[in-house]
């Protein structure tokens, strides 16, 4: 559909795995704005990234010329619409190398794709490999944010299995010395993952993979963090599912991800009911359409999907390689600049190898909370509290943390920004 084409002024790179950070910044009208009278020093992409005019113009032209529901008109704005979200999956599948655009389910978010995925276990699942009671266990890790604990949690309180989990090394990284006792053949799914939100690590999963291959069990990875900056090939990690979302990786909020194995997703049950969803409906009973359908009960996320869709065409046009080597060139800088403040710790890995553009930090005895609220007066933007990871923060004894991410507009000079305003956190509080 030539309306919905890519919107002009998408930037175009070369093959190196660079690019030039101040063209990009020029796509975020949000960065040239002021904070308390300092210009914004944005450092909270791990929370939520900002979007470029491309994603922007993408959702606004949607809805100013496009505007309809999908998969149920024949008029011309329904087909127009059904095309641009239906494109926006195909653009997902490619982006993950997902065998077949079909795999692609959307969601709200991450945490919904994780809920879903959750539901479909249960004592009187059709299929063997989502059975679950008592002596079945699921493993997950401490590293893990409250969405991929608390669906488990309470799957757990709802059938009786026990939840077990990998603990985390002083430095940051996930204890899997006790791998081949933890992950059993009682071991229904191990869900961990990909980089923590907080500590940055970037879980190698390789031997948890084997592991969770010789015992039959399910494996899913929580790729909210990855995927925004990493290249992901599922078929490469030779996993189930993964989830991830929109909204850190230069999308809307309100659009969320769940790449589930065809087979296996046309194998749960559906998690809502509604419209859209069905094959056939009788009073007597409903029968349910394949996947993704099956999971998009009701009027779907359409314009959030066509502004993902325009995320994904930006990623690409930048080079997700480009991304990635600018997070690891721009994590070692801030490690370094970092390690100068006095009374700083930096939680998770101290070296840019095996982690991703998120550092997590205390100051002395001061408060996250006060760390924040001075650097926001001098317009530099940080996350405060326990990120929705409070196990980690009660593994290193700390009540919060404070937290600098960075995405693919973060420059140096940013990094710098925050040295500084470090440096005048220890001033007032001195």
């Amino acid at each position: 559909m030539t309306a919905m084409t890519i919107p002009a002024g998408m930037p175009q790179y070369d093959d190196k795995p660079r690019f030039d950070v101040e063209r990009v910044r020029a796509d975020f009208p949000i960065l040239g704005r002021e904070v308390n009278g300092h210009p914004l020093v944005y450092l909270d992409s791990g929370n939520t990234s900002q979007k470029p005019r491309q994603v922007i113009d993408a959702v606004a032209r949607y809805y100013a010329e496009h505007n309809a529901n999908v998969a149920r008109s024949v008029h011309t704005l329904g087909t127009e619409s059904t095309e641009a979200y239906e494109g926006a999956r195909a653009k997902v599948a490619a982006f993950i190398n997902a065998p077949s655009v079909d795999e692609v389910v959307f969601t709200k978010n991450a945490t919904e794709s994780l809920n879903l995925v959750a539901h479909a276990f249960g004592p009187h699942a059709r299929d063997p490999r989502f059975r679950l009671g008592p002596g079945d266990e699921i493993v997950i890790s401490e590293m893990e944010h409250h969405s991929n604990i608390v669906p488990w949690q309470l799957l757990c309180e709802r059938t009786g299995a026990t939840l077990r989990w990998f603990g985390l090394t002083e430095s940051g990284r996930l204890d899997e010395s006790n791998l081949d006792e933890l992950v059993n053949e009682r071991t229904k799914i191990v869900s961990i993952v990909h980089m923590s939100n907080v500590l940055g690590t970037v879980n190698a999963t390789a031997r948890i993979t084997a592991r969770v291959r010789e015992v039959g069990a399910l494996l899913m990875l929580d790729c909210s963090q990855s995927v925004p900056h990493l290249p992901m090939d599922v078929v490469d990690y030779d996993v189930d599912f993964i989830a991830f979302t929109g909204h850190k990786m230069l999308a809307p909020t309100g659009i969320g991800v769940l790449w589930g194995r065809g087979e296996l997703l046309n194998a749960m049950p559906p998690f809502l009911g509604g419209g859209s969803m069905i094959e056939t409906v009788k009073m007597t009973g409903s029968t349910f359409a394949p996947a993704p359908a099956r999971f998009e009960a009701g009027t779907p996320p359409i314009a959030q999907a066509v502004g993902l869709g325009a995320a994904i065409d930006y990623l690409n046009a930048v080079g997700m390689d480009a991304v990635a080597w600018h997070d690891k060139e721009l994590t070692a800088y801030a490690l370094d600049a970092l390690d100068t403040v006095p009374g700083l710790r930096i939680y998770g890995p101290k070296v840019p190898v095996g982690r991703g553009a998120t550092i997590s930090f205390t100051l002395d005895r001061i408060h996250p909370h006060d760390v924040g609220q001075v650097l926001d007066s001098l317009g530099v933007q940080v996350r405060v509290g326990h990120h929705c990871a409070k196990p980690i923060c009660d593994r290193f004894s700390v009540p919060a943390l404070t937290r600098a991410s960075f995405y693919l507009y973060t420059t140096t000079d940013e990094v710098d920004a925050l040295v500084r305003g470090l440096d005048q956190v220890r001033k007032v509080f001195a």
